[in-house]
């Protein structure tokens, strides 16, 4: 999550968020595949024609330290899908020669590295936490495992239509990256677009998901006035693909019909390619934790985020 100021921290400082505007439509059914290859751990890469049975929701791990308001039944975490491997053959499809930045917001290792996810890194008009914890459901999954499994389900669906898909972190690291280098992932990797995968923290009983795009920043190291335009494009395709994938509602605790635009997030100010963040929902309200555990959903969730990173890069 990308706390807020008007809520209580958890563990560390919460990220804060923001949101964008607009209505349409999905875009393709490679997603049923792709969600099949995920749930069975099966390499990515491959293209489905016809949807497949829903999966079985995961297996539930131990439940951790409940927070906040908590619903009658809490909801159980499910374990995280394995990631999958990258394709061997030459990719084909709309997105062939497009590359994608995808960053999964957080780390599960965060939670032991105070120290170095604590140390101030500057943002341009400002200076940050490298990074926080996020947050996690009253049951104990965190907004950590959660953007992982999304992230590896969106690349799998971007991968079968062709895109090169750079993760900023694939659990591979003990903690971070810290937000600046999150921020140059884009530009590191000649990528075309970069989207930030969160799941939010706020009141229990606030429901509902949220884009954050960037404002201009010229402060600093940070100067994004090349990219604010098409990242608000991206923004309104986002809000609208995600909307109409998952049926998710927009957040009704902030944001203004599920767009905000924030000049605070290191992230954004420093991106040099079109970004924006997505709060998927909010962890702490029992419906969207209920919906954020459910395999068959989060694979909607990437359903929703992969239509749109695709309707921004193949029209105008």
């Amino acid at each position: 999550m990308t706390g807020q100021p008007s809520r209580p921290p958890r563990r560390s400082a919460l990220l804060r968020t923001t949101t964008v505007v607009a209505a349409a439509v999905p875009l393709c059914t490679a997603g049923w595949f792709g969600w099949q290859a995920l749930d069975h751990s099966s390499p990515a890469g491959a293209a489905a024609s016809a949807p497949a049975a829903p999966a079985t929701p995961a297996t539930p791990s131990t439940p951790g330290e409940s927070a906040g308001a908590t619903s009658a039944t809490p909801e159980a975490p499910p374990t995280t899908a394995a990631p999958t491997t990258a394709p061997t053959t030459a990719p084909t499809g709309d997105l062939a020669g497009r590359t994608i930045v995808l960053d999964p917001g957080h780390n599960p290792g965060n939670f032991s590295h105070p120290t170095e996810i604590n140390r101030q890194v500057d943002v341009g008009n400002g200076r940050k936490e490298c990074d926080t914890t996020g947050t996690e459901t009253n049951a104990g999954y965190t907004e950590a495992d959660y953007t992982l499994d999304v992230t590896r389900r969106a690349r799998a669906l971007l991968t079968a239509r062709g895109a090169k898909v750079v993760l900023v972190q694939d659990g591979d690291r003990p903690w971070g990256p810290c937000v600046d280098e999150r921020a140059r992932a884009g530009a590191d990797a000649h990528a075309d677009v970069a989207l930030s995968v969160h799941g939010d923290g706020g009141p229990a009983s606030g429901s509902g998901f949220h884009v954050i795009m960037p404002a201009k920043v010229v402060a600093g190291k940070a100067d994004n006035s090349a990219i604010v335009e098409p990242s608000h494009r991206l923004g309104l395709l986002l809000r609208d693909r995600f909307h109409a994938a998952t049926g998710e509602p927009y957040a009704d605790y902030i944001a203004d019909q599920g767009l905000d635009t924030r000049s605070d997030l290191g992230g954004l100010n420093l991106s040099a390619v079109p970004k924006v963040f997505i709060e998927c929902g909010n962890m702490r309200n029992s419906a969207d934790a209920r919906r954020m555990t459910d395999p068959q959903w989060r694979q909607q969730a990437a359903q929703g985020i992969s239509d749109a990173l695709a309707a921004f890069l193949t029209t105008h």
